[in-house]
């Protein structure tokens, strides 16, 4: 059975949004990204920068600083909110009937039980990620090391929270692959070859 969502994870620096990317294009499939983040705005009456702000940060930090405090009569925190309507659009685009690539949110946790699914996990080593990241987004006072084992972090401690499994475990993982070693254009491939088989 021909798969209809592409779900891909990645570690910061791996090229992983380029594979999602790439892919979309060339199988003709819906590509849902910062999409996500705009339907969740609206859907939670957030603005865009609060939501990509509170997604990775650390969220045990975020719990006893604010999320505590700041519950609503269902006992939800804002972090909470945000899951629930990131929830709710990542299955209404599996639901819609579209093909979709779907970058990142845990969406791979959110639709482990579909069959028509795809969970792709995206890593390289960190001197080829610490080579991209330069190239994309250039230097800064932080060293690029601290900048990828930082952002790898919270997304593994949002992960952790919200699904209570380990990011970048291989058993989540339809496939993963490591875009240091293959390239791009050969994820993209890998994929697109799995998505018939």
């Amino acid at each position: 059975m021909a798969k209809k969502i592409i779900t891909i994870s990645r570690q910061f620096g791996s090229g992983g949004r380029t594979v999602g990317k790439k892919l979309a294009e060339k199988l003709n499939y819906k590509y849902y990204d910062r999409e996500i983040i705009e339907k969740i705005a609206e859907e939670s009456g957030f603005s865009q920068e609060f939501i990509e702000e509170t997604e990775e940060k650390d969220t045990y930090r975020g719990l006893f600083n604010i999320g505590l405090l700041a519950r609503d009569y269902r006992g939800m925190s804002v972090d909470d909110y945000i899951w629930e309507a990131q929830t709710k659009i990542i299955k209404e685009i599996a639901d819609s009937g579209e093909n979709a690539v779907i970058v990142g949110r845990c969406s791979d946790y959110i639709l482990r039980d579909r069959e028509d699914t795809i969970h792709v996990f995206v890593h390289a080593d960190l001197k080829k990620r610490k080579r991209r990241v330069r190239e994309k987004y250039g230097d800064r006072e932080v060293s690029l090391e601290k900048r990828l084992k930082d952002k790898d972090k919270r997304r593994r401690v949002y992960y952790k929270f919200y699904t209570d499994r380990e990011w970048g475990d291989v058993e989540n993982f339809t496939m993963t692959l490591n875009s240091g070693e293959l390239g791009i254009d050969n994820c993209v491939k890998l994929i697109e070859e799995a998505v018939n088989f």
